[in-house]
């Protein structure tokens, strides 16, 4: 679930409803920071590589991906057969 919000001090101000969880119900926050009216500056090709290297490996040690990609390549190449059009051979005049 995604819900955009606004800091404001130490709470976050939450832009939209959320009903389906409880008062006092404990929750993690995973921040996404989005930073308004600040332009963008391009990256030196060095500092592009330093951020490369940092996600190489990202996935690492995470044994549960080797399932997910399994399942992912036996959907992909499974034979679900062939889709016939069926032909109604009852004269309409």
């Amino acid at each position: 679930m995604k819900i955009r919000g606004i800091k404001r001090g130490q709470t976050i101000e939450l832009l939209e409803q959320i009903n389906s969880i409880p008062d006092g119900a404990e929750i993690i926050v995973d921040l996404e920071v989005f930073v308004i009216n600040e332009t963008k500056q391009s990256l030196t090709d060095e500092e592009r590589l330093i951020k490369l290297n940092q996600l190489f490996g990202a996935w690492k040690e995470q044994p549960e991906l080797i399932e997910i990609f399994a399942k992912i390549d036996g959907n992909r190449h499974a034979y679900r057969g062939r889709m016939i059009d069926t032909i109604n051979n009852q004269d309409n005049s």
